[in-house]
């Protein structure tokens, strides 16, 4: 039965217990966006909260309720309670996980119990079910991918093969001595769930068990994240492997990992199938200036390289000194005034959409009027609007672009001359001369005005200048001018890509040094040549025998050579 059909008694409430997964948020079910979009009160650990958050509700407030992170002794639950119907869920930190989700589920409400992993496998949820079911409280279970499995698929580690295995898990934490000696008996794989400074304990007790030295061990950190890091070695080398990778000692020593020990975690075939780690950007952290919103289609993409980005707004949108004439144009579209609307941004969609809300007027007004977009991304912005452009640019994603595909004003087929034209009020005059040498007549409207954006906060001012970003990807003239105006110039260490020669030129006027060029004007274009930069850079380090780093692990101050594209 599905979450949202599942009765909520009215003193009970309901509660599902939900697998978050190793950590990637895409790995989350179908099934677990569907309850947590229609749950009233969400509890998660905290390593999970920000994988579930997004597909809370909205609007939700956050209560914490766990003891002192820094503290682990207190034996305390380090959860967070997200409800936003009530801030009275704030338990205190002795009460366990139990009482906590049967407070949150009183009164009715749907409550989901979030945790890493599964809930069977690598949590102790059993024990919050069983009072949920002493006190009568309905609940369901929605599985994860398990950590144990999970994270030696995203290290390019098979647990089994054709020739089939006997696959152990082990918890380090609560193993016995009779566990290790069964699993050390044994010659299948053992996945071994422990922490960073107690795998080489967790290797000798395998040793000790009858496992041979020599046998192959992968150990991963952070996995399905782009901060995962894999290392290969031995059960009797991984304290030396460790140690000479500079990953111990460390104050990080108690973070956990998946060590997979067996034939089929040996490093060759490791080398073969490690498809994650060796992504293009892998952990790379991408500056993106543009608003969350422009960005969200690029940052996928970029995501999907195996980057980070990080969206830094340097341009802010505000309405015209003088509104008058974009009302008298929105009118005109409702008289018709107008043959063709062109909309150069999604900005524009954004205005118009806007004054049309203010009207009370939806896409319907569009009707008999021809529409035209200049590309891709601001014809998907009139879609959700509810309107299907008629003119996209076949070729360049421009307003020459447009220009090549738009139709000379014909006064036999076009019973009206004019065209409306919402933009920004520094747009060039391209798109308006060459419509009027076609034969029409244009009202250029400004319909928002562009300003510099507020300073982004500190740290983030200090990344940019200090080289804590691997890249920075310019999309225009003006978002450098305004980067560097709001923010300071980026390292010398950090990666600049541009979208085309005019951009090039007002970076290298700005003192910064070009490294990647997209091949056509085009901010998918642009994230492609970057990962492709990212990939020659990637194969020759791996030529050269150099351990694979990100331009920001480069020793601050060093230079690197100009690389072209």
């Amino acid at each position: 039965m599905s979450p949202t059909t599942f009765p909520a008694g009215p003193e009970h409430g309901h509660v599902t217990f939900l697998g978050a997964g190793p950590g990637d948020p895409g790995l989350l079910t179908l099934r677990a966006v569907e309850a947590l979009a229609h749950a009233d009160v969400l509890v998660a650990e905290h390593e999970v909260l920000d994988v579930v958050r997004t597909h809370a509700r909205q609007g939700v407030s956050e209560v914490h309720t766990d003891a002192d992170p820094s503290d682990p002794g207190t034996g305390a639950p380090q959860l967070t309670v997200v409800d936003g119907a009530s801030t009275t869920l704030g338990a205190p930190a002795v009460r366990d996980a139990a009482h906590l989700v049967m407070e949150a589920a009183r009164g009715g409400r749907r409550v989901v119990r979030a945790v890493t992993g599964d809930p069977g496998l690598d949590a102790y949820a059993a024990e919050e079910m069983l009072a949920c079911a002493a006190a009568g409280v309905p609940f369901e279970v929605v599985p994860g991918i398990a950590n144990a499995v999970g994270v030696p698929a995203y290290a390019g580690v098979p647990l089994r093969d054709a020739e089939g295995a006997d696959v152990r898990f082990v918890d380090a934490r609560t193993a016995s001595d009779r566990c290790w000696t069964e699993v050390g008996a044994s010659d299948g794989t053992v996945v071994v769930s422990t922490t960073l400074d107690s795998v080489a304990a967790a290797a000798g007790e395998l040793v000790s068990a009858g496992r041979k030295p020599d046998t192959p061990l992968t150990v991963t950190i952070a996995g399905t994240t782009t901060r995962q890091r894999t290392w290969s070695a031995t059960l009797g080398t991984v304290a030396q492997t460790l140690k000479q990778a500079k990953v111990l000692p460390s104050p990080d020593g108690g973070r956990p990992v998946i060590a997979v020990v067996g034939e089929r975690s040996a490093t060759a075939r490791r080398d073969q199938l490690s498809w994650f780690e060796s992504k293009p950007l892998f952990g790379w952290k991408v500056l993106v200036p543009r608003t969350k919103e422009q960005a969200a289609s690029l940052s996928d993409q970029l995501r999907s390289y195996g980057a980070v980005p990080h969206e830094v707004p340097t341009i802010a949108v505000e309405p015209p000194r003088t509104p008058q004439q974009m009302e008298r144009a929105v009118k005109g579209l409702v008289t018709g005034r107008y043959e063709w609307i062109a909309f150069t941004s999604v900005n524009a969609v954004k205005a118009v959409r806007e004054k049309f809300e203010e009207y009370g007027l939806d896409a319907r007004a569009f009707a008999g009027i021809k529409v035209a977009a200049v590309g891709e991304q601001t014809a998907n912005a009139l879609i959700a609007f509810g309107v299907k452009p008629d003119l996209v640019p076949s070729g360049e994603q421009s307003a020459a672009g447009l220009l090549e595909d738009w139709p000379p004003y014909d006064p036999v087929f076009d019973p009206i001359d004019r065209v409306f034209l919402p933009r920004a009020d520094i747009a060039t005059e391209t798109l308006v001369a060459g419509l009027i040498e076609l034969g029409w007549e244009v009202d250029d409207v400004t319909a928002y005005r562009t300003v510099r954006a507020s300073p982004p906060p500190a740290t983030t001012r200090e990344a940019i200048k200090g080289g804590g970003f691997d890249a920075v990807l310019f999309t225009s003239s003006s978002t450098v001018r305004n980067l560097v105006g709001i923010a300071g110039k980026p390292h010398n260490v950090t990666v600049i890509a541009c979208i085309g020669p005019a951009t090039a030129k007002t970076a290298e006027e700005h003192g910064l040094r070009v490294d990647v060029m997209a091949p056509e004007p085009s901010v998918h274009k642009l994230a492609e040549a970057l990962a492709d930069f990212g990939l020659r850079r990637r194969a020759a380090a791996l030529e050269a025998g150099d351990p694979v780093t990100r331009p920001s692990e480069r020793r601050p101050g060093s230079r690197r050579r100009r690389s072209s594209t």
